[in-house]
């Protein structure tokens, strides 16, 4: 049977029993959309998205309309629609103007599915199309710390995968963080730690147990190629193997310098990579690099400056003894920022992985308290019965 066939009918005992307070009774149902469904788990928002991609789209945009169109304001009204200039060649311009030029840009490189999530999305939150294409090419515009430990690094050689996200904490992302469940139609099951009103994936796991996580660079300007975030969902949604992974970055054209960490549960495997508009490189475990003088037995590393020798140093100390709770440590101050967004642990043999967000009063994640989730717990999940139902649009309706 291939790995692919397997993906949703392995289960591990361990995995279920350190998660029955899942079901438990502090999860509740919001409410329901075609196939896709909201809920609040310990108080944080999941939403679980099943379809095609205008089904999921307007999953997204009916179940997390306040959200989306909070979210959407405040980027696209308040951040991106002032004053403020950014240069894109010779010319200065506001980030609206500069972000608008990056999707013509990459338009052509950009798959049909990915303008129809958003289609639904903005039918169902009721916001412009125009608004949500351009929320979803921020990350464009900007450019964290991320590693892997396996095998000799952890207590019982399994691979744990962190994630440091330093992005802008006053921008109020943190306020509609969500964790979402994706389903599409003929493509892997996946998880997507992410804020409403986005598609693409900076950091996420699917249910071959392949994980990724995002660092920006250099390279403003250079975007004549897919979209970082689109090229992360594509790997989720259709990687089975860390080879097939790999393959999704250096086969398709490019943008800016960009750096990864992926992970895969089943191989007990990761590699650093950089992968930006015109350089390709694949790091292994324990290799050394001009920007990473520093290599540690069986451990991924990627980071900077003195972030980067805290890591290491970090991870030279806890040798052999890392455990999940002890990885987390890892990412504390100050190899998170004070801009930290968030910190996500994934422990992709078993799709158990834990999640912080900054705080509303701009407080910076790793100093917030981790939530913890299972993969395939949420996949086997159903929304209670005779919760609120919300119509689904219908696309030809829709136009």
């Amino acid at each position: 049977m291939s790995r692919i066939s397997l993906v949703m009918i392995r289960w591990t005992l361990p995995a279920l029993l350190c998660l029955t307070w899942c079901s438990a009774g502090l999860a509740q149902t919001v409410a329901r959309c075609g196939n896709g469904w909201l809920e609040k788990v310990d108080g944080t928002l999941v939403l679980h998205l099943k379809g095609t991609p205008y089904e999921i789209g307007y999953q997204h945009g009916a179940l997390l309309k306040e959200h989306v169109r909070q979210n959407l304001h405040t980027l696209m009204v308040e951040k991106a629609g002032g004053h403020t200039l950014v240069e894109v060649g010779p010319l200065k311009l506001t980030p609206r103007a500069a972000i608008d030029t990056i999707i013509k840009i990459q338009e052509p490189h950009v798959d049909k599915r990915y303008w129809d999530e958003l289609q639904g999305l903005a039918d169902a939150a009721g916001v412009p199309l125009k608004d949500a294409q351009a929320a979803n090419f921020i990350p464009e515009l900007f450019h964290c710390s991320g590693f892997a430990l396996a095998k000799s690094a952890t207590l019982n050689g399994t691979m744990l995968h962190g994630r440091v996200l330093d992005y802008a904490v006053d921008w109020g992302l943190q306020d509609h963080a969500v964790v979402m469940v994706v389903e599409p139609e003929g493509r892997l099951p996946w998880v997507n730690v992410s804020y409403a009103g986005f598609i693409g994936s900076v950091t996420g796991m699917n249910a071959a147990n392949i994980s990724v996580g995002e660092m920006g660079g250099g390279g403003l300007g250079h975007w004549g190629g897919r979209p970082m975030s689109l090229l992360v969902r594509e790997t989720l949604e259709t990687a089975d193997s860390l080879d097939k992974a790999i393959s999704v970055f250096r086969d398709g054209p490019r943008t800016c310098q960009y750096y990864y960490v992926i992970a895969d549960g089943e191989t007990n495997e990761a590699v650093g990579m950089e992968a930006s508009w015109d350089v390709f490189t694949v790091i292994k475990p324990g290799d050394t690099h001009p920007l990473l003088p520093t290599p540690v037995k069986d451990c991924v590393l990627l980071s900077a400056g003195d972030r980067y020798k805290e890591l290491t140093k970090r991870a030279g100390e806890g040798h052999g003894k890392f455990t999940p709770e002890a990885a987390l440590r890892l990412m504390e101050r100050p190899v998170a920022m004070k801009s930290n967004l968030h910190n996500v642990l994934f422990e992709p043999q078993t799709t158990r992985f834990w999640v912080a967000n900054a705080s509303s009063d701009k407080r910076p994640a790793a100093e917030q308290p981790y939530q913890a989730y299972s993969l395939k717990e949420l996949l086997a999940r159903r929304p209670a019965p005779g919760s609120p139902t919300l119509p689904m649009g219908d696309r030809t309706a829709a136009k």
